[in-house]
C-alpha cells in the first residue's frame, strides 16, 4: 500500500497540471498581498479565488487522473492486494499531492503575510477543501464508466456547489422571507463545504456585522470555539462520507 501511495503522489507531482495550478496560486496569492496594503484585504480577496479555484481543480483533475489510470488500476488488482487498500492509497496520493501543492501555492504566501490564527484557518480551509472535492470526485468516478460522462459530472458537480446551490439558498430566502430563517441557514450550510468554509473565514475577518442579523446569528455560533469545531466536524464528514460510499462501490466494481 505504502508503495503504490508514494508511486502516485511522484507521479502527480511531475504532472504539469499540478506544477502550473501551484505556481498559478503561488503568483495570484502574492500579488493579492504585494497590492493590498491591509492584508486583511488581501486575505479576503484571496479567499474569493481559493473557493472556486481550488475546488474546481480538484475534482476535475482527480476524475481525469483516475480514468487515464483505469489500466494501471486493473494492473494492480492482479495483484494480491485488496482493492480496499488500492483505492485508499489512489486517494491518499491525489489528497495529499494536491494538498501540497496548495500549501506551496498559497501557504507560504499566507504565512509571510498573515501568520495569524486567521491565516491557518485559512489554509486549513484550503487543504480541506483540496481533499473533500477529490473524495466527491472519486465517487462520480467509480458511479461511471464513460470518461466524458464522468467529466462532465464533475463539472455539474462543481457548479452545483459554487454556483447554483447559493442561488437556491437565495430563492428561499426571498420565498420565506417573512419568516426567520437564520437558524435553518446554518443547518443549510453545513449542505455545501464551500459556502461553510467562506463562513468559518469570514467570520474570522470581522465583517459578519456586513450580513446584518444573520450574521450576528451565524457569529455567535460558528464564531465560538464549539462552532468551529463543528465545521471542522462537518467538513471532515464531507472526506468521510463520500470516500466510504466509493470504496465499497469499487471493491465490489465489474471491471
Amino acid at each position: 500500500m505504502n508503495k503504490v501511495f508514494k508511486y502516485i503522489v511522484i507521479d502527480i507531482l511531475r504532472n504539469k497540471t499540478v506544477l502550473f495550478y501551484t505556481l498559478f496560486l503561488f503568483v495570484v496569492s502574492f500579488t493579492l498581498f504585494s497590492f493590498e496594503e491591509n492584508t486583511a484585504k488581501g486575505l479576503l480577496s484571496l479567499l474569493n479565488i481559493i473557493l472556486f479555484i481550488v475546488p474546481l481543480i480538484s475534482i476535475i483533475f482527480s476524475t481525469i487522473y483516475i480514468y487515464n489510470c483505469s489500466e494501471f488500476i486493473e494492473l494492480l488488482i492482479c495483484q494480491p492486494l485488496k482493492r480496499k487498500y488500492i483505492w485508499l492509497s489512489l486517494f491518499n496520493g491525489l489528497a495529499v499531492s494536491l494538498s501540497f501543492a496548495f500549501l506551496i501555492g498559497c501557504g507560504i504566501t499566507i504565512l509571510i503575510y498573515e501568520p495569524t490564527a486567521t491565516g491557518m484557518i485559512m489554509i486549513l480551509t484550503g487543504c480541506l477543501l483540496s481533499v473533500i472535492f477529490v473524495a466527491i470526485s472519486m465517487l462520480g468516478t467509480v458511479s461511471t464508466r464513460d470518461k466524458a460522462k464522468g467529466i462532465g459530472k464533475a463539472i455539474l458537480l462543481w457548479l452545483y456547489f459554487a454556483l447554483i446551490f447559493d442561488g437556491l439558498v437565495l430563492f428561499l430566502l426571498f420565498q420565506f422571507s417573512e419568516y426567520p430563517l437564520e437558524k435553518l441557514m446554518m443547518v443549510i450550510s453545513g449542505f455545501n463545504p464551500i459556502d461553510l468554509s467562506r463562513i468559518t473565514v469570514l467570520l474570522r475577518l470581522d465583517v459578519s456585522a456586513l450580513m446584518g442579523y444573520t450574521g450576528a446569528v451565524f457569529k455567535d455560533f460558528f464564531g465560538t470555539t464549539f462552532g468551529f469545531i463543528i465545521s471542522l466536524f462537518v467538513l471532515a464528514l464531507w472526506v468521510i462520507i463520500p470516500l466510504i460510499i466509493s470504496t465499497k462501490k469499487f471493491q465490489t466494481k465489474d471491471l
